[in-house]
């Protein structure tokens, strides 16, 4: 995939990921986000946009480490969301079922897009 396309795709990932807290909001549903949920929401998906970035970068410069900077930055966006969410817990008296689902629903599908961007350019890797 080409990096346009790439960041084209991020963007209405984005807007998909952010339509369903946004309309739990307006139909009163609000109670089911923490209050803080946009903050988590910038953090982790900022994150993901470094991760992507930063990987397109490393293919463009070396296509054959793409790999494993994925892994590598991947790791780092790992241990980044764990620390954050620990100081996340320890300084906001929240709700931990909340929050659990929060982080889960913003964390599991950032790193699926992650995993999707990373399929489909080592398949198009191969059919160069």
């Amino acid at each position: 995939m080409r990096p346009l396309k790439i960041f084209a795709a991020f963007a209405l990932f984005v807007t998909l990921l952010a339509a369903i807290p946004a309309m739990l909001n307006y139909t009163g549903h609000g109670n089911l986000l923490l209050a803080k949920f946009w903050v988590l929401f910038v953090f982790i998906t900022g994150f993901t946009f470094i991760v992507i970035a930063s990987v397109l970068v490393v293919q463009h410069i070396n296509p054959a480490l793409y790999a494993q900077a994925f892994l590598a930055t991947t790791i780092v966006k790992m241990l980044g969301c764990m620390a954050f969410a620990l100081l996340f817990v320890l300084k906001l008296h929240i709700d931990n079922g909340v929050f659990l689902l929060n982080f889960s629903y913003l964390y599991f599908l950032n790193t699926g897009f992650e995993v999707y961007v990373l399929l489909r350019n080592l398949r198009n890797q191969n059919r160069k």
